[in-house]
């Protein structure tokens, strides 16, 4: 284990797209981590981003819809997509609607994703970082108890 796998993970992790739904994989099979380390620096990356996001979003926000740009367009159209889908979830439930949001390890769900829908219902930030951090956790077992099951994974040679 190098410093250079551990990073490799790490920063995977805090990527918007993969997360750690890349990053354990990523670890666990190109850079020979343990699923125990290759977990826990995948979890430790992907918490990274909530704290900026949780507390960011809302001044970056105004800066990106603002003017017409794509981050902006694109923000925009997550957060109608998030209001149009999840509204009566979340009214329901509150941050704990974060949980399974966060930890099913689907495309565009996620931390990232998670951090967002806190911000456009108006979640109080800690009980949303814990339920993230929660949702996180989950994902994170979901994805390692999957690679190390070595079930569905194209990527992963079948020798």
């Amino acid at each position: 284990m190098s410093a250079t796998d551990i990073l490799a993970t790490f920063f995977t992790a805090m990527a918007p797209i993969g997360e750690l739904r890349a990053a354990i994989p990523i670890g666990i099979i190109s850079h020979d981590l343990s699923w125990q380390w290759a977990y826990f620096w995948a979890v430790l990356g992907n918490m990274v981003p909530v704290f900026i996001l949780l507390w960011g979003l809302e001044p970056a926000s105004k800066i990106l819809l603002a003017f017409p740009n794509p981050a902006g367009r694109f923000l925009a159209w997550r957060v109608e997509r998030l209001r149009t889908s999840s509204l009566s979830r979340f009214e329901r439930w509150g941050p704990l609607a974060l949980i399974p949001f966060v930890a099913i390890p689907l495309p565009i769900t996620g931390a990232w994703t998670g951090c967002l829908a806190a911000w456009v219902f108006g979640l109080r930030r800690a009980p949303s970082l814990l339920a993230i951090f929660i949702g996180v956790l989950i994902a994170g077992a979901l994805v390692t108890t999957i690679v190390e099951l070595a079930i569905d994974f194209p990527f992963i040679d079948s020798e």
